[in-house]
């Protein structure tokens, strides 16, 4: 009965647990790592085909994003989720490799004119496609076996549309041990979703500590605090560009300005246009649309029933095509466009940057965290150059953050969440957290409740029925960042990308081999004879 701390240790994302007991091999999410990668990760143990399966919090990339590089190296169980996750986590995946596979385009022309090899996606839209099949969703608050030894139960998280924490009961030789893995912890009394459910019980709690180490500070009241910012942009003549995440955050900005254009709190402007232009913020918003009875909060739902919906307004415009992504900057109407990605390292958001950072009249709303690193920190640090397409442009629009704007709990909230339970668990493991705030929130959990709580650092191994540590690790920086932040899957680089593919599927094969043994000896010697036809083709 072991756990493995993979990803997101001493850094906020790529989320990746590891464990083994009652005789599977699975996973608790699969995530992608994105912005600077700090430390190196472990890969997962097993080769992927020996995976059972794996267990996913929510749908964002950090959290899936290497789901189809699992199953480009051979992975083929099931993947639990909620329901609501599945349905996110269905475009987000397909999203992740499209911009992947553009990326690359982007890289070989230049590539190809400096006479390099081709670089390789990590996985393709066949991987995306292949492993969205894998998925099955659960509904929250059911107890449900997976195997023998090996249950679960979602509780809602209060991140994101669909988020969970998840109760996880391991039994071996009679012994049963309770973990609990927080996922990304909600932020209360947000728009549309319910807060956090608090749990009761737990042997050990994997939890995040994103805001480990401050708090939000007074929450403003956002519905005014954002008509005064649109109406002195729109005032000016400039637009309003919020970096939003495309799932959660931008349905969020949807329903204060429904507001705001239902309160008629800004003046002169008549219905004022908003763009969300992102293919998958619109596919998201219609995803939050078919999931409200189970994800929505009371206020969110007391709309619907007056026949409301509480994301959809006058004004609203819908880019999908890249055609209508360019227009919106040649239209010179004064406007708010919501666009991803919400740290402004990708995506169509940094075309609507390049054409309104230079315009004073113009402003950029951040409404969501900046990693370490990212182009989004460094504006709201004070930049005042910033390259975009391989061009300097000097930032004179206003640059504004939301203060208490996050779909994260703050230190408060984490140790609401944390101090819920009933009796002291006998370890908490803090992770996603950037370096020195897991060790600080760590220490926190001490000081408030003598929890015994430590950050552990990737490869590190504990064992959970004996409640001590098999490997304790140190975190071993990064030298030199890869071309692709894989996490803990090892990436197709442009020099073996074929090969660790055909070594991939290799592993896969001895597996399921070892699957079919006790199979009757008919069916195992055709097996053979098409293994063997097949060696006999490829023998060099």
């Amino acid at each position: 009965m072991r756990l493995t701390f993979l990803g997101a240790t001493h850094e906020v994302t790529g989320s990746c647990y590891y464990l083994e007991a009652a005789g599977k091999k699975f996973l608790v999410d699969c995530g992608m790592e994105q912005g600077p990668n700090i430390y190196e990760n472990k890969p997962i143990p097993v080769p992927a085909s020996q995976l059972d399966f794996v267990l996913i919090t929510h749908a964002h990339i950090d959290h899936t994003g290497n789901l189809p590089l699992l199953y480009a190296h051979g992975f083929r169980g099931p993947i639990y989720m909620t329901p609501a996750t599945v349905a996110l986590s269905d475009i987000m995946l397909r999203d992740s490799a499209h911009i992947q596979l553009a990326e690359a385009e982007w890289r070989n022309r230049k590539n190809r004119r400096a006479g390099k090899e081709d670089y390789v996606t990590p996985y393709t839209m066949e991987d995306a496609l292949g492993v969205i099949r894998l998925l099955e969703g659960i509904p929250y608050h059911q107890r449900v076996t997976l195997s023998d030894g090996i249950q679960i139960r979602f509780l809602d998280a209060g991140h994101l549309l669909g988020s969970a924490s998840i109760e996880l009961w391991l039994t071996e030789d009679g012994v049963t041990k309770k973990l609990l893995f927080s996922g990304d912890i909600g932020n209360i009394h947000q728009p549309l979703i319910n807060d956090p459910e608090y749990p009761e019980s737990a042997d050990y709690v994997i939890m995040e500590s994103t805001y480990g180490d401050r708090s939000h500070g007074p929450k403003p009241d956002y519905v005014p605090e954002l008509a005064k910012i649109i109406q002195e942009t729109l005032d000016r003549g400039g637009n309003l560009v919020i970096p939003s995440f495309a799932v959660g955050r931008t349905q969020e900005m949807l329903y204060f300005i429904r507001e705001i254009k239902a309160e008629h709190l800004v003046h002169g402007h008549g219905e004022f246009p908003v763009y969300v232009d992102s293919p998958l913020a619109v596919e998201a918003t219609n995803i939050f649309r078919d999931h409200q009875k189970e994800c929505y909060d009371s206020d969110a739902a007391a709309l619907l029933a007056q026949g409301i919906n509480p994301i959809l307004f006058p004004g609203l415009k819908l880019s999908i095509t890249s055609d209508e992504s360019k227009a919106i900057n040649f239209n010179e109407t004064p406007k708010v466009i919501i666009s991803a990605s919400g740290m402004c390292d990708a995506g169509r958001i940094k075309h609507h940057l390049k054409h309104n950072l230079w315009r004073q009249e113009s402003t950029v709303l951040f409404v969501g965290y900046q990693a370490v690193g990212t182009l989004g920190r460094a504006l709201i640090g004070g930049a005042k150059e910033v390259k975009l397409f391989q061009e300097e442009v000097h930032v004179n629009a206003h640059i504004i953050q939301f203060p208490g704007m996050s779909g994260h709990a703050d230190q408060e909230g984490l140790l609401k969440w944390a101090g819920s339970l009933q009796a002291k668990p006998d370890r908490v493991f803090v992770t996603h957290g950037e370096d020195k705030v897991t060790e600080i929130f760590a220490e926190k959990l001490w000081d408030e409740f003598r929890y015994q709580a430590m950050a552990p650092f990737s490869g590190t191994v504990f064992d959970l029925k004996e409640n001590e540590f098999i490997e304790k690790t140190v975190g071993i920086p990064i030298q030199k960042e890869t071309t692709a932040n894989a996490g803990t899957l090892r990436t197709r680089s442009s020099g073996n990308a074929v090969f660790d593919r055909l070594v991939a599927a290799g592993q896969r094969l001895l597996t399921v081999i070892t699957r079919n043994k006790g199979g009757a000896n008919k069916d195992l010697s055709k097996f053979a004879d098409q293994i063997n036809s097949l060696c006999d083709k490829w023998d060099r």
